[in-house]
């Protein structure tokens, strides 16, 4: 692994996702920042977006399932965001961070995921 990676930071997503009453009532911001690990040396030479992961593809995929898919609780919704991610075999580790800005009465609780292969 070469430890070479892609960021997307401060993804502003729209859903209906929590736990308490009436939090899937209405569409509420989510922040999310991604980081995926892959070998991006093929890019480096080729300067081919098909020898890298779209972070463009990415950033409409977290947006459409966090808009379609409704869950109790982030951490289900994290587990879902890393599948979409994962699928792609070129990523060998991803870490996501949801966060719901508008919950706490001015804290924000962010939930953090890890995968590898």
């Amino acid at each position: 692994m070469s430890g070479d990676r892609i960021e997307v930071r401060g993804i502003r997503a729209w859903g209906r996702h929590g736990a308490n009453l009436g939090e899937q009532d209405v569409a509420q911001p989510l922040d999310i920042d991604l980081v995926f690990e892959l070998d991006l040396s093929a890019a480096r030479a080729s300067d081919k977006l098909a020898d890298t992961v779209s972070y463009a593809d990415v950033h409409a995929s977290v947006v459409r399932i966090v808009a379609r898919e409704r869950f109790a609780l982030l951490e289900r919704l994290g587990e879902v965001l890393l599948d979409g991610l994962m699928a792609d075999p070129r990523i060998a580790r991803a870490r996501i961070s949801i966060a719901k800005p508008r919950l706490l009465d001015g804290a924000t609780p962010v939930v953090t995921l890890r995968r590898e292969r």
